[in-house]
């Protein structure tokens, strides 16, 4: 990249924090921290921070389970936009990249600006930038190539979205970034749009991982690409839920330990006394028999003529 450029950035940059108004504006926002909150200077361009080699194996150790997780998802996000010239990098909450997919004719461009596993990747190491910035806001953003605050990234093209664990809390990001491409600012767009799709489906399987046993649904009134899910016990109780359906409910805390009833929660009418709830029992039990009251009665270790008296009281 010729010095022009990276001046003219560089000038840029200053001139819009001169002015203010970040208030207005999340990538000025961004800049913002990254001068007066990090103090990095837009034209800053030493060696990126890295982990060690043992530093970066004992963060793979805790991330484990994420990266297993995450890896079939990982591999058909990259068929999609691996032709585009773009590499998939699944980050730690700290910015840290921990698993990248990307063709080998272009990893030393992107060894080259940093996008690998092990380079430090928060604003306040790198200032504005999708992951860092990503993880800053916990939103997913598209920082496209002048937007990031150093001049040395602006040859980069980056869409970001946090990825949630089971209980709705921030473990992860995940990105697709080009490198020295021509990307439109559209395309950009369809970028971010497939990372966002990409997300969901690690967060359900995390989910699904998280809650074997449980009847999972999809939580009513919300849009189904969302992936508002609750996990739901036998004894009708949600027991667990995405971080969507805990937006959309108000939900918060452990749910394993203080479950709420499905019933409350979705407003449905529900037994309230124990004779309602009784009755309810031998009505599934019928149900589940196919309408064979005998067949119902000994499912439940009654009589025949218990099963009738109860269900007709």
């Amino acid at each position: 990249m010729t010095t022009r450029p990276l001046r003219d950035h560089e000038a840029a940059v200053a001139a819009a924090l001169a002015k203010g108004g970040a208030a207005r504006s999340s990538i000025l926002a961004s800049w913002k921290r990254s001068a007066s909150v990090h103090g990095l200077d837009p034209s800053h361009r030493t060696r990126r921070d890295r982990l060690t080699e043992a530093e970066l194996r004992a963060l793979l150790d805790r991330l484990g389970p994420l990266v297993e997780a995450a890896s079939p998802t990982l591999d058909r996000l990259f068929q999609a936009v691996g032709t585009l010239g773009g590499c998939v990098i699944l980050a730690s909450d700290e910015g840290i990249p921990v698993d990248r997919r990307g063709r080998s004719a272009h990893d030393r461009e992107f060894q080259e600006n940093g996008l690998w596993t092990g380079t430090i990747w928060s604003e306040a190491a790198a200032g504005t930038n999708g992951i860092g910035t990503c993880l800053a806001e916990g939103r997913a953003v598209t920082i496209h190539r002048d937007q990031h605050y150093l001049s040395a990234n602006i040859g980069l093209s980056c869409s970001s979205a946090p990825v949630h664990d089971a209980e709705g809390k921030l473990i992860a990001v995940l990105d697709v970034s080009t490198a020295g491409t021509a990307t439109s600012e559209a395309l950009a767009g369809l970028i971010s749009n497939a990372v966002g799709d990409a997300v969901r489906r690690i967060e359900s399987d995390l989910f699904h991982a998280a809650f074997p046993k449980a009847r999972l649904m999809m939580a009513p009134g919300v849009d189904r690409a969302q992936g508002a899910l609750l996990a739901v016990d036998g004894d009708e109780l949600v027991i667990g839920a995405t971080r969507a359906a805990r937006l959309h409910f108000g939900l918060k805390g452990d749910l394993t330990r203080k479950p709420v009833p499905a019933a409350d929660l979705l407003g449905l009418e529900t037994p309230t006394t124990l004779e309602q709830g009784e009755r309810a029992v031998m009505a599934r039990a019928l149900a589940r028999a196919g309408g064979n009251a005998s067949a119902a009665a000994r499912a439940l270790g009654i009589s025949r003529a218990t099963f009738h008296r109860k269900l007709g009281s």
